[in-house]
């Protein structure tokens, strides 16, 4: 085997196992973010709304309980965020609004499918489904 050849085969791994920790790593907002301020925080309308939004839009891979246990999450890799733990409950409102508006594969970027009141709206009932 030649050394351009080692030295490709290499590379790929190299780059196969960066792109695998990438995948597996922490989804982490840009520090700005949780500057963002909910406007509906603690509504019970907004509650409402969300719950509906989150049935729609959400349950389907983050489960109907938030779990990170939906059907189709069973395939995702990363899998859903379980929006129960402590991890993702400590975040700050404009951080999982942040997330849901720019997506990251394989979730997808809400901020051309949901309106920003929708967003805050999920944003609020998200917090509803602590442990």
């Amino acid at each position: 085997m030649n050394n351009t050849l080692k030295i490709m085969l290499l590379c790929t791994g190299l780059l196969g196992t960066v792109n695998l920790v990438q995948a597996q790593s922490d989804w982490v907002a840009p520090s700005d973010a949780d500057q963002l301020k909910n406007p509906f925080a603690q509504s019970e309308d907004a509650i409402k709304k969300g719950k509906k939004l989150y049935a729609q839009n959400c349950a389907i891979c983050h489960g109907d309980k938030g779990k990170g246990d939906g059907m189709a999450g069973a395939a995702l890799k990363p899998k859903p965020a379980n929006f129960t733990d402590e991890k993702i409950q400590a975040q700050s409102d404009g951080a999982i609004f942040w997330k849901m508006s720019e997506g990251r594969s394989p979730m997808a970027a809400y901020k051309d499918m949901l309106s920003e009141e929708e967003r805050w709206q999920l944003v609020t009932y998200i917090r509803t489904l602590k442990k």
